[in-house]
C-alpha cells in the first residue's frame, strides 16, 4: 500500500461517535477523560468542515447521547444492533457529499468519490465500538478508531477491544493524530483554530 494510502484523507472522512449514552457513561472506565477527546475529535472534525454522525443503542433504556455530543452531530442513528452498519450506518455514510480538493466543492458524481475513511470512536468498546468498527470493514471502509476516546466499563475490555479491532484491519489511533493528519500542513488556515481545540 503506497505511503499517501495510510494516512486519514480529510476530503474523504467522516467521524462517527458510538452510544455516548448518559446512563451508559458513569460506568465506564475514566468516563471523563473518554468524552473530553471525544469532544475534542468532533470539535476538530467540526473546524474542518467534516460530517459527524452519532449512535444511540436503544435510547428508550440508555437513554440519548449526553448533550455535549448529541449537540456535535449532524445526525444521530437510532439502533437496536450492536453493529450500526445493521441499523442504517452506512446508508448515512453514502449520503455525504466529499468535497474536491482541486475544486473545494460538494460532489458525489464521481465514482469512488464517497466517503471512504471512518474515524470512530464510542463506547462500548468491546460491544457496540468494536461490532459497529468490524461492520464498517467488512462494508470496505477503511477505520481509524480513536483509541483515547474510546471506553468499556472495564479497562481489560478496552484493550481486547482495541486488540482484536487492529488485527482485524482497523488502525489505531489517538485525537491528536487524527486532528493533524486531517490537517497536514501548519499552512492549513484553521491550524491555529485546531491547535486551540486540542490542547
Amino acid at each position: 500500500m503506497p505511503i499517501a494510502d495510510r494516512r486519514i484523507d480529510r476530503e474523504r472522512s467522516a467521524l462517527v461517535l458510538v452510544d455516548f449514552q448518559a446512563r451508559l457513561m458513569p460506568a465506564i472506565h475514566v468516563a471523563e477523560h473518554i468524552l473530553a477527546n471525544a469532544c475534542r475529535a468532533a470539535d476538530v472534525a467540526r473546524t474542518l468542515g467534516l460530517r459527524i454522525i452519532g449512535t444511540e443503542q436503544n435510547p428508550a433504556g440508555l437513554g440519548a447521547n449526553v448533550a455535549a455530543i448529541r449537540e456535535r452531530c449532524g445526525e444521530t442513528i437510532v439502533k437496536a444492533h450492536f453493529d450500526a452498519c445493521r441499523d442504517g450506518l452506512v446508508e448515512a455514510l453514502a449520503r455525504i457529499p466529499t468535497r474536491s480538493a482541486a475544486t473545494d466543492r460538494a460532489s458525489t458524481a464521481t465514482p469512488g468519490a464517497g466517503i471512504r475513511d471512518v474515524v470512530l470512536a464510542g463506547c462500548e468498546a468491546h460491544v457496540c465500538l468494536l461490532q459497529t468498527g468490524l461492520g464498517l470493514l467488512d462494508a470496505g471502509f477503511r477505520v481509524f478508531v480513536v483509541e483515547d476516546a474510546c471506553g468499556s466499563r472495564r479497562s481489560a475490555d478496552h484493550r481486547l477491544a482495541m486488540r482484536r479491532l487492529d488485527r482485524a484491519g482497523a488502525t489505531l489511533a489517538s485525537v491528536e493524530m487524527v486532528a493533524f493528519e486531517w490537517l497536514e500542513s501548519s499552512d492549513d488556515p484553521r491550524f491555529r483554530e485546531v491547535l486551540q481545540r486540542i490542547k
